[in-house]
């Protein structure tokens, strides 16, 4: 408030809604000032019109305004100074605060799947990005634009898609949304528009991808995976009970288990999908955070027709840029983007101007590159610990991403693992967690519990959210609470007399 108090002059652009009595509005002005700090609506420290402003906004005598003011800063409503303004005062109690949502809050040691750091978002960058981006829009780019994104965006990023993930598209056919639900939920619904009925899903992954293709309609069945990725040869044996119409598969990077799709399954599953007309919809959430060597293209260029890329910015710079993309094959692009005209809430053009130009001066690929070496260093040193103080247990997958599948030592209760960190700060789900749920067809697996006997336990590490200081911390704490479940004692290490992780002997913060 300091600083509005140094410039009075603003008081005459506030705006200020008020109920008057048109018999008694001195004194039904008093009352409405009161009643609107009593209810929150003006709060301690919210500055008020000038006088003068407030009158004749309110059809009134400026006297009685005055006199208002005068008689509540009086009873101590209200702070005046001469020639700096008017106020509530900063004493005054207002409503009870709303208590605080009955939502899980999160743990200080996040290590949850898919979530990156956003303390490394690039901050001067982007701001020069929208800088450039607004002195050079015309005034049509900030009206009602295209449903399908901002056209410099959709140049941009077909150039980019072609070149870095090798996608075959033009920016006609590129639609920018919100986030992957909301591009996800979009084409769900121009295919149950257009007679789709199921779909089938990797056996792990989003539950919350799930519920956007049973919100559309749809019903969900699950392909196993394993070390191939998802077993799309089952296509036809779903087809077998009702017809299978959509497929949603991570190719690139199977979340959560790190396993890419088979060479040989990537050509069954276009093969299929041009026999049976279905579409596939492929997620390539993190396709470029590959770490051991060039990511493999992706699987929308062996059949553009029958499958839908989808891309995001929330992995390489942060969630809160709120925009995703999809190369959608002709043939279904002019059914997604009437959804997209049926539900509105497009993406807002300022932040799509910023992200074409963020593109098109290669700051995206800077981005990129300087999250590689942050991820692949953590991934890295995740692996160290665990093959030197974790006997039995191992990481899976691909190094890339931003997580990995640790498999815990044989007999190790994966959901006990998760509880004893939880208790320790650190945040993440055991595998199981991410399986498709019992009720649902071809689920196959629980999603809490004992795994299966075809399953060794284990749990999802997030290596990506931590900040840089509290990385070392995250790791340890994981390790530490898996040792009195697992039934091994930890390996002798050079680092240490007794080879435990890091931390272990002393007391941590929040430990009991």
């Amino acid at each position: 408030m300091g600083e509005t108090r140094a410039n009075p002059s603003l008081a005459g652009a506030l705006d200020l809604h008020l109920a008057l009595s048109p018999t008694r509005p001195a004194r039904s002005l008093q009352d409405a000032l009161r009643t609107a700090v009593l209810d929150g609506r003006l709060v301690a420290g919210t500055r008020l019109p000038a006088a003068r402003a407030l009158a004749a906004d309110l059809g009134v005598a400026r006297g009685t305004v005055a006199d208002a003011y005068a008689q509540l800063a009086a009873e101590g409503w209200l702070e005046s100074r001469v020639g700096a303004g008017t106020w509530v005062g900063r004493r005054v109690v207002g409503p009870t605060p709303a208590p605080p949502s009955p939502g899980r809050p999160r743990l200080p040691l996040d290590l949850r799947a898919g979530v990156p750091d956003p303390s490394s978002f690039p901050r001067g960058p982007w701001l020069a990005a929208a800088r450039r981006a607004l002195a050079d829009a015309p005034d049509a780019a900030l009206g009602y634009g295209d449903p399908r994104g901002a056209e410099p965006l959709r140049v941009a990023l077909a150039a980019y898609l072609g070149r870095a993930r090798g996608v075959r598209t033009d920016p006609d056919r590129v639609v920018v949304t919100h986030g992957f639900a909301d591009l996800l939920s979009l084409v769900a619904r121009a295919l149950v528009a257009r007679g789709a009925r199921r779909a089938a899903v990797e056996q792990y992954g989003h539950a919350a991808h799930r519920a956007v293709l049973a919100a559309a309609g749809l019903e969900v069945a699950a392909l196993p995976v394993d070390d191939g990725g998802a077993d799309v040869s089952l296509l036809d044996a779903l087809g077998r009970e009702r017809p299978v119409d959509v497929v949603l598969l991570t190719p690139a990077h199977q979340f959560p288990t790190g396993v890419p799709l088979s060479p040989a399954r990537r050509g069954a599953l276009v093969a299929w999908a041009a026999r049976t007309g279905a579409t596939v919809v492929e997620d390539d959430y993190d396709g470029e955070l590959r770490y051991d060597r060039r990511a493999v293209g992706a699987l929308q260029a062996l059949d553009p027709d029958h499958v839908v890329y989808a891309g995001t910015a929330s992995k390489a710079l942060a969630p809160g840029v709120g925009l995703a993309w999809g190369a959608v094959p002709a043939g279904l692009l002019d059914d997604v983007v009437a959804q997209r005209r049926v539900l509105g809430g497009s993406p807002d053009a300022i932040g799509q101007l910023t992200l074409a130009r963020f593109l098109a001066d290669h700051e995206y690929d800077r981005a990129i590159r300087r999250a590689r070496a942050r991820y692949r260093a953590r991934r890295e040193r995740l692996a160290t610990l665990v093959a030197e103080h974790l006997p039995g247990g191992r990481l899976l997958g691909l190094p890339a991403g931003l997580q990995a599948v640790l498999e815990l030592p044989p007999g190790t209760n994966e959901d006990a693992v998760v509880d004893r960190a939880a208790h320790r700060g650190a945040e993440l789900l055991a595998l199981g967690a991410y399986a498709v749920e019992p009720g649902l067809p071809g689920a196959g697996a629980p999603t809490t519990g004992s795994p299966p006997p075809s399953r060794a336990p284990a749990v999802v590490v997030g290596y990506g959210a931590p900040r840089d200081h509290q990385v070392e911390q995250a790791f340890a704490t994981l390790l530490r609470e898996i040792d009195p479940l697992s039934g091994t004692s930890p390996r002798r290490s050079s680092r240490g007399a007794t080879g435990a992780p890091p931390g272990r002997g002393r007391r941590s913060a929040g430990s009991s």
